[in-house]
């Protein structure tokens, strides 16, 4: 980080007439056609680029974030795009407004809890504490749980069975299985790892630091909000939305 006394400056992208250049390398010479998507967002945001299993690594991620239905990201950008269909990008961004830290963004939150404890001196004891600290204030533990998927995320089984087969796991994956051992102990039961909790463990053997982490949420999510707003395009549903909705919330006077 810069101190106050500095000029601010950039370290991303720069143009010129006869080219743009991200972070030192050619787009017309070095990126267009040399590498993947995926690649450029890992290189874009930490400036450097993934091994290929780490590209492999992120590549499933951002598939496994794309889409999980009528989520109320989902119920927020077609609703939008009904009432104002000349906007595509109102309605993906009214989407990308509910990607937080309970719904798709939850991967922040976890890779924070893994951070404490990668760095921990035990981190198995580390992992008890959070377990502790999270049911004796009877708050969410983001990356566990799911209303649908039991007794296990299968999206998460694959991921974190694809780290392992790839070598990208490492200290973040052990900690999220420590912190899940440490949870079903705590609670008395069985609580999965969800789709984010491997998500942010990945990210973090990725070398993504956790406070980046639903970034990559946000850009997964985007591309499958796209594919809602068309098919809201072809095939409209707001209307069974807010009927269901207006039969699912009746009007009760005070």
């Amino acid at each position: 980080m810069s101190s106050e006394s500095e000029a601010p400056a950039t370290g991303i992208c720069s143009h010129g007439s006869d080219d743009v250049f991200i972070r030192g390398k050619s787009l017309c010479n070095e990126l267009i056609g040399q590498r993947s998507f995926t690649e450029m967002i890992y290189f874009q945001v930490l400036g450097r680029m993934p091994t290929a299993d780490q590209a492999a690594l992120l590549d499933a991620c951002l598939v496994a974030l794309m889409e999980h239905g009528l989520t109320p990201s989902v119920l927020a950008a077609r609703l939008t795009y009904s009432s104002a269909p000349e906007a595509v990008q109102g309605a993906v961004a009214a989407g990308l407004l509910g990607v937080g830290s309970r719904f798709v963004g939850s991967m922040e939150g976890c890779a924070a809890l893994l951070q404490r404890i990668a760095v921990a001196e035990d981190g198995e004891a580390e992992a008890k504490r959070i377990a502790v600290e999270h049911r004796a204030q009877r708050t969410p533990l983001p990356g566990f749980g799911h209303p649908t998927h039991k007794p296990d995320d299968p999206r998460a089984q694959r991921l974190l069975e694809l780290a392992k087969s790839r070598k990208v796991a490492g200290r973040h994956v052990a900690a999220i299985e420590a912190l899940g051992a440490a949870v079903d102990a705590t609670y008395g039961r069985h609580i999965t790892i969800n789709a984010t909790g491997a998500i942010a463990a990945i990210l973090g053997d990725c070398g993504v630091p956790a406070e980046i982490a639903r970034g990559f949420g946000l850009i997964a999510r985007c591309a499958g909000l796209v594919g809602h707003l068309y098919e809201e395009h072809q095939n409209p549903a707001m209307r069974a939305i807010w009927e269901a909705a207006e039969q699912a919330v009746p009007y009760k006077a005070d």
